[in-house]
C-alpha cells in the first residue's frame, strides 16, 4: 500500500452527501436509511462493533482487512455525525485546529477543560 493515491479524503464528504441523502429513505431497501431510522443506540452499537473488528484486524489480520474494517469504521461514524447533525467540516476544522500541536499538550488542554470542554 502506498500513501500516494488518486483517491483522496474528500471521498468522506462525498460518502457523507451520499448518507445525507438517504435520510427518510426507505429502511427495507437501504441500510443507511435504516440506520438512521433506528436512532442513536444502534449506531452507536454499529460504531463500536466495527471499531472492535478493526482492532482485532490490526492484531491478527491482513493488512487489506485492516483497511476494509476501517472504511467501516469511517463510514459508520459518519452516520453518527450525520444522525447527531454533525457537520464533517468541524471534525475537519478541529482536527487542522490540532495540527502542529503536540499531542501531549493537546491531551493535557482538554483534560483542563473538564468533560463538556468548557474551563
Amino acid at each position: 500500500m502506498t500513501s500516494s493515491s488518486k483517491i483522496d479524503a474528500n471521498v468522506l464528504d462525498r460518502l457523507f452527501a451520499v448518507i445525507e441523502g438517504r435520510r427518510g429513505g426507505d429502511p427495507a431497501s437501504s441500510y443507511t436509511a435504516k440506520l438512521l431510522d433506528g436512532g442513536l443506540p444502534g449506531i452507536c452499537e454499529k460504531v463500536g462493533e466495527e471499531t472492535l473488528e478493526t482492532i482485532a484486524a490490526a492484531i491478527g489480520e491482513s493488512d487489506e482487512r485492516l483497511a476494509a474494517e476501517s472504511a467501516d469504521v469511517l463510514y459508520h461514524l459518519l452516520v453518527l455525525w450525520a444522525h447527531r447533525g454533525i457537520d464533517p467540516a468541524d471534525v475537519w476544522a478541529e482536527l487542522e485546529r490540532r495540527e502542529g500541536v503536540s499531542g501531549i499538550a493537546e491531551k493535557e488542554a482538554r483534560r483542563s477543560e473538564g468533560p463538556t470542554g468548557k474551563k
